[in-house]
């Protein structure tokens, strides 16, 4: 699919990869809008890039209806719905003062997993409506983000990892699903990105976990991920995958 004159939906654009991608894409020709709830921010990169801003929390229903339905009031239809909102917290499934709160499992679950499968059925069912935009027939690209951690995941991710295995799975049963209708799903798993949450680290932390990349021996960048979401949407025979973003990098058992 070409870039030029098509219109993204960008969850979590209003910082890290999802900042930079809205940024690249918008660089490329193409009509963003940014969903998240950070307005802030999120108004202030829409600005920078022409594009629109849409406060919405991804795991609620209506929330993200209202969001959907402004866009396509204003830029029309979805040409790629790239999903990139989440939080990572660290806890252990029993910690010094017993078992984690049931609660801060499912809001993992919540905004990881389920606010992604929230988000791309509204952009799926806005797709399957649009006439295609090439002689393939294709309407339409779903991108989801998971991480390694979906298959390597560390002491304190069993709420994390459990959900970025759950966006996995969800990647080639979409693909079959939306196949028919020419839209294409694919999956990034990132390893470390050096986003402001890891920026926050110290800086020994930062060396420790770039010594674990095979190459190159650094963080990955988030305009790195930038450029394989551009790559996915123009490359038409990627789909029903999930690629891995992490310079040969295997996370340990600590």
């Amino acid at each position: 699919m070409e870039l030029k004159n098509k219109t993204a939906l960008i969850t979590g654009g209003a910082s890290g990869m999802g900042a930079a991608t809205a940024r690249r894409l918008a660089e490329k020709g193409m009509r963003i809008a940014i969903l998240d709830n950070n307005p802030q921010s999120g108004e202030q990169i829409a600005k920078e890039i022409s594009g629109i801003y849409l406060t919405a929390d991804v795991s609620d229903d209506a929330s993200v209806k209202t969001a959907i339905d402004g866009l396509i009031k204003e830029l029309g239809d979805i040409h790629v719905c790239l999903n990139c909102a989440g939080i990572a917290p660290s806890a252990r499934i029993v910690g010094r003062n017993g078992p984690m709160a049931m609660e801060n499992f499912q809001k993992v679950i919540q905004i990881n997993l389920v606010g992604t499968f929230n988000v791309m059925r509204y952009a799926a069912a806005r797709m399957i409506q649009q006439n295609p935009v090439n002689t393939e027939g294709e309407r339409g690209v779903i991108i989801n983000t998971a991480s390694i951690a979906a298959y390597e995941g560390q002491l304190g991710q069993a709420a994390y990892s459990a959900s970025k295995g759950g966006v996995t799975a969800m990647t080639l049963p979409a693909a079959r699903e939306f196949g028919q209708w020419g839209i294409r799903v694919m999956c990034i798993a990132p390893g470390i990105i050096a986003t402001p949450m890891m920026a926050s680290m110290p800086p020994e932390v930062n060396t420790s976990l770039a010594e674990a990349v095979i190459f190159p021996k650094r963080l990955g960048e988030p305009e790195e991920y930038a450029k394989l979401v551009e790559h996915i949407i123009e490359n038409s025979y990627l789909n029903g995958s999930i690629i891995r973003l992490d310079g040969g990098m295997r996370m340990g058992a600590k």
